[in-house]
């Protein structure tokens, strides 16, 4: 690779930050990571400077399907689960969920920058240098999947099987309206102040009645920070370049309503 020759990193996580032809680079790369009960799972990574996003899929050891779509230019983020069906207790073969939150600056690694990683070694099972903290949300704001394109133009691919599950936040709201969007796209949730009986699914033992059902997911292995190393040239002169990246691992969980917990049998007392 041309350039100032990177110092040796950790082989475990080393990553080049290849340089590409054009303008706009699109790119996939998958890597092997390891899961909190030792298994060991491919993740894709895809990156696309020029809409400037990205997306990272993995599947967890329950057989779900998990996904975030980080979409720069609106700064909104998408988790997807599609989640196997309890085909004997009357589920459907699948069910998909879409939680929506803000993108905040510098939670992962820019579009341009993904689109050029590469990896030394593709065998090499990874896992993450930094342990983030779990995150509980609170979804309490549906959000109407024929006007989700204002929000961001992804919803419409990502959350398609979930056209009638798809949540947000009211905070996260109140700063999209600040930005001119549609309020009409949205719907607040009923919560337990609304309905005193309202209990969380766990808790409650008629699989017909509504409930507050929480869905956890982690996204086990995402270049969270830029790396960068430093340089002389012949003069003295000192400068930065990017060298690699830092991984991190992020875990979270999503609580929200549901109009009976059929939808929400994972979430039992054990």
């Amino acid at each position: 690779m041309r350039g100032p020759r990177l110092p040796a990193l950790p082989a475990l996580l080393w990553l080049a930050l290849a340089p590409l032809p054009g303008p706009a680079a699109r790119a996939e790369l998958r890597v092997r990571v390891r899961l909190p009960g030792g298994q060991v799972t491919e993740e894709s990574l895809q990156a696309d400077s020029g809409s400037d996003c990205i997306s990272l899929e993995l599947r967890k050891t329950d057989g779900a399907l998990i996904s975030l779509t980080a979409d720069f230019r609106q700064e909104v983020k998408i988790f997807r689960a599609l989640i196997l069906g309890e085909l004997e207790r009357g589920q459907s073969q699948f069910q998909a969920l879409c939680f929506v939150t803000r993108l905040h600056r510098n939670e992962i690694i820019p579009s341009e920058s993904m689109a050029k990683l590469r990896q030394k070694n593709p065998r090499t099972v990874r896992q993450a240098e930094e342990v983030r903290g779990l995150e509980h949300l609170s979804m309490d704001v549906a959000v109407n999947f024929s006007k989700g394109a204002q929000l961001s133009s992804h919803i419409h691919n990502v959350c398609a099987e979930a056209k009638e599950a798809i949540y947000t936040r009211e905070e996260d709201v109140k700063f999209w309206l600040e930005k001119g969007m549609d309020g009409s796209m949205f719907e607040v949730l009923p919560q337990t102040s609304d309905l005193p009986d309202l209990q969380r699914c766990k808790l409650c033992t008629d699989r017909w009645k509504p409930c507050i059902c929480s869905y956890s997911l982690s996204i086990e292995w995402y270049p969270c920070m830029l790396k960068y190393c430093k340089s002389r040239d012949a003069a003295g002169k000192v400068s930065s370049y990017k060298c690699g990246i830092r991984s991190c691992q992020k875990g979270y969980t999503f609580d929200y309503y549901v109009p009976q917990k059929q939808l929400c049998l994972w979430d039992e007392e054990t």
